[in-house]
């Protein structure tokens, strides 16, 4: 009989993904925008971190003695800050290649991560301070489940934060239309109806026991480039809690 793992991962998103691996941490490359976007949600979770541990933010290693979980890694875009910020890291990818890909990114810089080939429920059992997954919950299959299998892998006491598309015309416009239509980001690579709105997401986080505890916009400035703002027309983060 399949395990969980089925219910959520959508074979052909991780066969896409899969694709792209050998080019995941080139800044100029098919995985461009990502790289473009990890500065302000780092800066995100790095807040989110010292609001939630009381930890100081002139310090370079607030989680120290934490464990921390990114769920659909990719090639270990965000793995890495984390390790760097302390945290006992394990990723965990749908896609081998993306898996291969991190490791190997890792190796050279003795980072201790744990990449796992799977999804959140083939880690059934473990649990984590912190929980992130970026712009992943809009390529799984059933969102519900996922979200539940998130909540499962919350320690008590624990922190999550996630980020996803909003669905909104001008996610579409921006997103599909020009970034998928130039090709700033590979064809194909979203599906706007699976877009979540900020309250379907709460819902779905609340159904199962979390909190959001801080909602905020991530948006593109001419200037300064992605940044965070109270404008959710785009992209948008949560951080939850347990309820």
């Amino acid at each position: 009989m399949p395990n969980a793992t089925s219910a959520t991962i959508d074979p052909r998103e991780a066969e896409h993904f899969g694709r792209l691996a050998a080019d995941w941490w080139n800044p100029k490359g098919s995985s461009a925008m990502l790289h473009r976007l990890n500065p302000a949600r780092l800066g995100y979770i790095r807040r989110a971190i010292d609001q939630h541990w009381a930890s100081d933010s002139a310090d370079f290693m607030p989680l120290t003695g934490k464990t921390a979980i990114d769920v659909g890694c990719g090639a270990g875009l965000l793995c890495e800050p984390l390790a760097r910020l302390g945290a006992r890291v394990t990723g965990v990818d749908a896609a081998a290649e993306n898996i291969g890909a991190a490791r190997a990114h890792a190796a050279p810089s003795g980072l201790p991560i744990d990449y796992v080939h799977g999804g959140i429920e083939d880690l059934a059992g473990r649990t984590f301070d912190l929980v992130t997954s970026m712009e992943v919950i809009e390529h799984v299959s059933d969102p519900a489940g996922f979200v539940r299998g998130l909540a499962g892998a919350l320690a008590e006491g624990g922190l999550m934060v996630l980020s996803t598309p909003n669905r909104t015309p001008l996610s579409r416009l921006a997103m599909i239309t020009l970034a998928e239509g130039t090709g700033a980001i590979p064809k194909g690579t979203h599906d706007w109806s699976r877009f979540l709105k900020p309250e379907e997401l709460e819902a779905l986080l609340a159904d199962s026991g979390l909190k959001v505890i801080d909602r905020q916009g991530l948006t593109f400035s001419p200037t300064r480039g992605f940044v965070v703002s109270e404008n959710e027309a785009l992209n948008y983060l949560v951080t939850a809690i347990r309820a």
